[in-house]
């Protein structure tokens, strides 16, 4: 049987934790209070009873009355004032037998004193007592009483009722349940506040919640296959996950980085610039001792604040390869798009010259197109030493013929297979977007002639691309490689980009030349070791 588990939202978790914990601490700050007051009130009442008793004890008129033996109604009418100055229950003055010489009830006067708590005194002890008399209980103060020659002649009890000193408790612990009531109320307020904050702070989520989309994110995290590595403000390492610890070990780095300064860890980062701006990067290249990957940086933003940055990489060999293998897909499909463009054509000939029955001339027709498909095949083949180079090469004439560009590839030595495949996917997408955007820029011109020249020498390949078009402009010659920049529309402007980066990154080098309606030559020279060389 499955057991249901309850989720408490936070904030009742808060209040009721808030709650018992004010509670708690009012309940235990209650208990010691009492006691203190309690214990402070019995002490004041102890005390202001002896105070009482000591005043009585030196008084002449009870001294006198005591020593002369002579009861009159000044001792009694002198108890009964200090009785009601001082609020005291009774002031009783007895002899050395016990018996009460003064008693708020004058028919108790001449009785023995009652309680049984006063042969101490008559011994000459000052103390306090609780006992029972005709009263009541009440708390009492026992004081002897001395004559000029220091004899003791009396003793002094003077009793404060226990019903007030209870009421005065009472009155006291009151006070502190009002209080305590209140602060109970104060800590309420506060733990539903408190409660409001916190959820506001996260947004609004509970701590299951939380706790799922951390789960969530970690898995997602681990799982993806670009690396990620965070940094808070301080640019200190937060994140990091599998992808980007195996790269960094590819590096040489250390593999657990969390909780250094990206900058002591990496010093070729460029997060400190997104923390700074608050702009984001993308599609940058960074060289990490050797390892070259492509980054995106972004800024993390909590209510319109930098709070930290984020960066997704990936090691750009894998990229490389990834386009190797979508460039020859492309190129291949291309090609066959041309080509079968090219055959249905050449079927509608045929087609013609059968039904106007031109039997020879189709025997011509069909005699000249298989020797020049296989001349220009062979050519290539023979030229191009290198497969994917080769049907590139074929891709872009069936694809020239198409666009009716007369494309014309000339070599003036074979080009051997080069020993880094590297050279061969940055190599295609030079040609590629070069030649692309000469068929492009001769759509409107009336001669449409494309002509593309190798020379390879002394391990280094020379290449030359011309075209009849209408030339570029000076002004957009000046922008024509920047990324991003084009006179043809949105989305527009990474072919020539593309062509200069992969130009520096094979080493070499990148000129051109255009006339306005004169057309465009474009010079590329880059450094070509050959696998039979590299053998």
């Amino acid at each position: 049987m499955r057991i249901r588990q309850f989720r408490f939202k936070l904030s009742t978790v808060i209040i009721l934790l808030v709650c018992l914990v004010v509670l708690i601490s009012l309940m235990i700050t209650d208990l010691l209070i009492s006691h203190s007051v309690s214990k402070n009130i019995q002490a004041h009442t102890e005390e202001k009873a002896r105070i009482v008793a000591r005043t009585v004890s030196k008084s002449h008129i009870v001294i006198d009355a005591l020593e002369n033996r002579t009861y009159s109604n000044s001792i009694q009418d002198y108890t009964n004032d200090i009785q009601t100055a001082t609020d005291m229950l009774f002031v009783v003055v007895m002899d050395m037998k016990g018996m009460r010489r003064t008693h708020p009830t004058p028919e108790e006067i001449g009785k023995p004193f009652v309680g049984g708590d006063e042969k101490q005194a008559l011994k000459g002890k000052e103390y306090v007592s609780i006992s029972k008399g005709t009263l009541g209980e009440s708390v009492r103060a026992f004081t002897p009483i001395y004559n000029k020659n220091n004899e003791q002649i009396g003793v002094v009890a003077v009793g404060i009722s226990l019903k007030s000193v209870e009421t005065a408790l009472g009155r006291s612990h009151r006070s502190i349940l009002i209080v305590t009531f209140f602060g109970l109320i104060v800590g309420v307020i506060g733990a539903i506040l408190l409660a409001r904050y916190i959820k506001r702070t996260l947004l609004g989520l509970e701590p299951f919640a939380i706790a799922k989309i951390t789960e969530e994110r970690s898995t997602m995290l681990q799982s993806v296959h670009e690396g990620i590595i965070a940094v808070d403000h301080q640019s200190t390492i937060t994140l990091v996950n599998k992808s980007a610890l195996q790269i960094f070990q590819k590096a040489g780095l250390d593999t657990n980085p969390v909780g250094m300064n990206i900058h002591d860890y990496m010093p070729s980062t460029g997060l400190d610039r997104v923390l700074q701006t608050g702009e984001p990067e993308l599609d940058e290249e960074q060289n990490i001792n050797g390892v070259s990957i492509l980054v995106n940086r972004v800024p993390l933003l909590v209510n319109g604040q930098v709070v930290g940055a984020i960066s997704t990489f990936r090691d750009k060999t894998e990229i490389n390869q990834l386009a190797e293998q979508l460039t020859g897909v492309r190129a291949y499909t291309e090609a066959l798009r041309a080509q079968s463009h090219e055959f249905m054509n050449r079927l509608h000939v045929i087609r013609g010259m059968i039904e106007l029955k031109s039997y020879s001339e189709l025997t011509d027709f069909i005699r000249t197109l298989v020797n020049y498909r296989n001349q220009e095949f062979g050519n290539i083949t023979e030229q191009f030493k290198d497969p994917a180079l080769g049907g590139f090469i074929m891709g872009k004439l069936s694809y020239a013929r198409e666009q009716n560009v007369d494309l014309t590839i000339e070599t003036g030595t074979a080009i051997p297979e080069p020993a880094n495949q590297t050279t061969t996917h940055e190599l295609i997408t030079i040609l590629g977007n070069v030649i692309d955007n000469a068929i492009e820029a001769m759509t409107d011109s009336e001669e449409k002639t494309l002509e593309v020249s190798f020379a390879y020498d002394d391990e280094w390949l020379e290449i030359e691309v011309m075209d009849s078009g209408p030339g570029i402009p000076d002004d957009t010659q000046k922008r024509i490689f920047e990324k991003g920049y084009s006179t043809k529309g949105d989305n527009r402007g990474y072919g020539l980009h593309l062509v200069e980066k992969s130009v520096h990154l094979l080493g070499g080098e990148l000129q051109m030349d255009s006339k306005w309606m004169l057309g465009t030559n474009v010079y590329i020279k880059i450094p070509y070791k050959s696998k039979e060389v590299e053998l």
